[in-house]
């Protein structure tokens, strides 16, 4: 894993924690319209927030150049995303190594959404 992804995977790790959920997980159709040509907003505890565009051609670029230390490393990757039946998955060529992941979505409140990882990673994110 590169050193980027390392301060990525550090930041979402300290925000994993198990949810209790009351809300149902989006279906994939959802979670399209949902994240299809948005930005999403991954939530940290230290205030910083981590940026996802989603595109609607299949893409997804990430950019943690807001945070001082990610400049020293690959601030910025362009992946792609795609729906597999209810979940969202994306990849990206070098963050976490080139692993796939998917994420189960539940809405919180408008503009506002849990996830949980297909390896059991939770977190919440702000969509624009």
């Amino acid at each position: 894993m590169n050193r980027v992804m390392a301060l990525v995977v550090l930041f979402a790790a300290s925000v994993a924690a198990p949810t209790s959920s009351t809300a149902e997980p989006l279906s994939g159709d959802a979670v399209k319209k949902l994240v299809g040509g948005k930005r999403v907003y991954l939530s940290t505890p230290y205030g910083v927030e981590l940026p996802l565009q989603y595109r609607a051609n299949g893409s997804v670029r990430g950019d943690v150049s807001g945070i001082s230390i990610a400049s020293m490393f690959t601030p910025r990757e362009t992946g792609k995303w795609w729906i597999a039946g209810n979940q969202l998955c994306q990849q990206w060529p070098t963050w976490y190594d080139g692993r796939k992941f998917c994420f189960t979505i539940e809405p919180r409140g408008e503009n506002a959404i849990s996830w949980q990882r297909d390896d059991g990673m939770t977190g919440t994110a702000r969509i624009e």
